[in-house]
């Protein structure tokens, strides 16, 4: 049983490839912010370095798949729009603690980076 107010991340995971998050980063960087994009590349490198539990990976690519996904709670073309998918992926880093891996942070920022210069 899940908690109350607790989404039930497996109906994103249609929506995640690996393919998929590099366009929508490649998309929405700017607009996203860098915290957006941090955030998503953490989640990324957690599963990606093997960092993460097989159910943290579950609730990586549930976010993940929100954050790709066309249609979710705010359109993403609109003003605002990615104060969702930003609130998604911020509630999943602070939650795995996979994604505080010293590995997992340097690889997201050292990423970011070179998006951001």
């Amino acid at each position: 049983m899940s908690q109350p107010g607790a989404t039930d991340n497996r109906e994103y995971e249609p929506s995640y490839s690996e393919n998929g998050l590099w366009s929508k980063i490649k998309e929405f960087s700017k607009k996203g912010g860098v915290r957006l994009i941090i955030d998503a590349l953490k989640l990324y490198y957690a599963m990606k370095q093997k960092k993460a539990t097989p159910a943290q990976i579950t609730a990586i690519i549930g976010a993940l798949g929100y954050f790709i996904a066309p249609i979710d709670a705010i359109s993403d073309i609109l003003p605002g729009g990615l104060a969702d998918d930003a609130s998604v992926l911020a509630l999943a880093v602070a939650t795995l603690s996979c994604c505080a891996d010293n590995d997992v942070v340097k690889a997201a920022a050292d990423k970011a980076k070179e998006w951001f210069r």
